[in-house]
């Protein structure tokens, strides 16, 4: 059932009161808006392990942060990077918010939820642990190594963090995944099964098994581990993969009513989603562009907005070759002749590619956009592709007025979601 038709039997608006982030430019909302107005690259060579023996030695990496540090002694070995830089990011976001959980009754925990998505959840944390079994050294591995390995697990550690007894569901697509759990969260609401959910993406990809699995896909570039702040080229004529990135963007999502009442600050609401499959292969994008031009369209239909009513739009912009063309055609698919004139970027410039959480990631440069009058640039951008022939916001950031966006994403598995966003008002 399409979110607009779900939204009509309920007469309260959905929108994003509470934002944190724990990301490669910085962690904390005023960190990563203030990488994104200055046009900061946060692509390093890995940190955390030694990356020598490996053709790709950078990503986007958190750094200047203990995640771990938010957990009791305790509890640190049992509980994966993913999972830990979701806490932290949704500390923020609760506090954000205006929420208190300490002074919560029963009753209001029972009606906040939780809905994160993740590709590899724990994938690191899994990794850690047999490598403790091949060292020969099994007492160090963690007793939890399967819980917390199931990517289900990563849900419930928010939900044991913060004592959020309401549903605590991740949702697991590929790169579509916080984009859909977004949705989720606003249909629990819109449903009635909510009245608040905790919802956005996690991903800390950066292990070596994970790093090699990747180098041989061919997938990731090899071209700059010496200019890392470069590696990333979303659109750009020479570009030639993609940068791995990890990071936790993590949201509070309720009714405008709810948020009104608490005083807190309204970023967006959330107005159209839409997802569709191209059904056609495990990594490799059909050419036609159709399928992902058709979630767009749906997402705006969904909203009740015309493509001429967009500001802007927050492109997947991978930087690989397949990815940037065919997401350029989809978008002229969908927007016609509107399409030259929508200022458009890739957050990943800046951020390289955080899997799961490239949704959440993207709508954080739309809120930065709408709240901040400053739309995120492409960077790296010095010569487009002849195919790639759109306003990519090249290079710097650009001030504008954008009172509705669109937030675009491809997976693997063939997947396409979009989510469509209207500026919040604070009058």
């Amino acid at each position: 059932m399409p979110f607009a038709h779900t939204r009509t039997f309920r007469s309260d608006r959905i929108v994003i009161s509470g934002f944190g982030c724990v990301t490669p430019l910085g962690n904390s909302r005023e960190s990563l808006w203030e990488g994104f107005r200055n046009a900061r690259s946060g692509i390093r060579r890995i940190g955390a392990f030694d990356p020598a023996q490996f053709p790709v030695q950078i990503a986007g990496e958190v750094r200047d942060l203990d995640p771990y540090s938010v957990l009791s002694a305790k509890d640190r070995q049992h509980v994966s990077r993913a999972a830990a830089l979701a806490i932290v990011a949704a500390g923020q976001a609760i506090e954000d918010a205006r929420l208190n959980p300490e002074n919560l009754t029963i009753e209001e925990r029972r009606r906040i939820g939780v809905i994160i998505g993740s590709g590899g959840g724990g994938l690191e944390f899994t990794e850690r642990q047999y490598a403790h079994w091949f060292r020969g050294e099994p007492k160090k591995a963690s007793v939890y190594t399967i819980p917390t390995s199931t990517i289900g697990t990563l849900s419930s550690e928010l939900s044991m963090a913060f004592q959020f007894h309401g549903p605590s569901h991740v949702i697991s697509t590929g790169c579509t995944s916080s984009t859909d759990a977004l949705f989720y969260a606003c249909e629990s609401i819109a449903n009635g099964r909510a009245d608040m959910v905790i919802a956005g993406g996690a991903d800390a990809p950066l292990a070596p098994g994970i790093l090699a699995g990747f180098c041989l896909m061919r997938i990731l570039t090899e071209s700059w581990n010496n200019e890392p702040e470069k590696g990333s080229r979303p659109f750009s004529k020479d570009r030639d993969g993609f940068v791995l990135g990890e990071g936790a963007w993590i949201y509070v999502l309720e009714t405008e009513r709810s948020a009104r009442q608490r005083g807190a600050h309204v970023y967006a609401e959330i107005l159209g989603y839409a997802s569709t499959c191209d059904a056609h292969h495990r990594v490799r994008l059909d050419e036609s562009g159709i399928e992902p031009a058709r979630a767009m369209e749906l997402a705006l239909d969904d909203a009740g907005l015309k493509p001429a009513d967009i500001d802007y739009v927050n492109l997947h912009g991978t930087s690989t070759d397949l990815n940037d063309r065919i997401e350029t055609r989809a978008v002229k698919l969908c927007f016609g002749e509107a399409a030259a004139r929508i200022p458009m970027s890739a957050t990943k410039s800046m951020i390289g590619h955080p899997q799961g959480a490239s949704g959440a990631a993207g709508i954080s440069a739309v809120l930065c956009a709408m709240n901040e009058g400053v739309i995120p640039p492409t960077l790296n951008l010095h010569e487009q592709a002849p195919e790639c022939d759109l306003d990519y916001v090249p290079l710097v950031a650009r001030k504008a007025e954008v009172r509705y966006a669109l937030a675009n994403c491809i997976g693997f598995g063939s997947k396409n979601s979009a989510l469509v966003l209207g500026r919040g008002s604070n009058d």
